[in-house]
């Protein structure tokens, strides 16, 4: 599943022309660790299962081998130990700490939130379809309500009307401004405290044949069930940060809320402007 995925998205990127046929060269470049270790782990197992019956190790801990190599590799055996190194679609860990239960270059992790539009709880994560788009999660600082020069709005504004945004520069005409990348927007305050009429046009646009408004890209803090996903994350609580998921899920960047430029110059290393043909 792993490779697929991995493969798959970078394949639909390539045929529709925003990317260079050379992103599919990173398949090998990231999945040859992988299989190595999965080499490895197959090998250890192999072994361990063959010595099951015999004496525990000589620690004088009574775990036997088999459950020692077991409890070894529970987390790479769940399919959740991946980390890709940096490269063109995995940035440098400079602003780790703004999310720290969020590892660059590993899976994102979901946890509770509440969609600001009807108040209905849910993952985070299953707002994100299989559909190879990119996404990216704003998370807002303590006192941002999506109000005019705030955090958030500051971002959507630069997304949406900056020349140098990747959603401005690479989208294609006629498709809707989040066909490439989709930004998501998490805020802290309940959904009571918050109107979804005033947040930024980005995060409420018209989409489809019909221009019907897309209701689904803000979300609050699950206060009811005391599982903030603020703080199952490691969210910075007074700076927020911005979360660059790959279609893979896997997260290609942690960087501040008006990391405009450091945003634009990870996109601008493998996508490709509308053919002028």
């Amino acid at each position: 599943m792993g490779d697929t995925f991995n493969l798959g998205w970078k394949l639909v990127q390539v045929l529709k022309g925003l990317s260079d046929p050379a992103l599919l060269h990173s398949y090998s470049a990231e999945r040859w660790n992988e299989a190595k270790r999965l080499v490895d782990t197959n090998r250890d197992w192999t072994r361990a299962t063959a010595e099951a019956d015999k004496a525990p190790n000589p620690d004088t801990s009574g775990t036997p081998v088999f459950q020692q190599q077991f409890d070894a590799r529970r987390v790479f055996t769940a399919g959740l130990a991946v980390c890709y190194e940096p490269s063109a679609l995995i940035g440098e860990a400079t602003y780790q700490a703004l999310a720290t239960g969020q590892e660059v270059g590993k899976r994102f992790h979901s946890a509770p939130v509440v969609r600001l539009a009807d108040a209905k709880p849910m993952q985070l994560g299953h707002a994100a379809t299989a559909d190879a788009r990119w996404r990216l999660y704003a998370f807002a600082g303590r006192d941002d309500r999506g109000q005019p020069g705030a955090g958030i709005h500051a971002l959507c504004d630069y997304l949406e009307t900056n020349p140098d945004s990747p959603i401005v520069k690479y989208g294609r005409p006629g498709e809707d401004n989040d066909a490439i990348i989709d930004v998501r927007a998490i805020f802290q305050q309940g959904f009571r405290d918050l109107s979804h009429g005033d947040m930024p046009s980005l995060l409420k646009p018209a989409k489809g044949k019909y221009g019907l408004q897309d209701y689904e890209k803000v979300f609050c803090t699950d206060h009811k069930s005391g599982m903030n996903i603020f703080a199952m994350r490691g969210i910075d609580r007074d700076q927020g940060c911005i979360i660059v998921v790959r279609p893979d899920q896997y997260i290609a960047q942690v960087l501040p809320l008006d990391g405009f430029v450091e945003l634009s110059t990870f996109f601008d290393g493998f996508l490709l402007p509308a053919s002028e043909d």
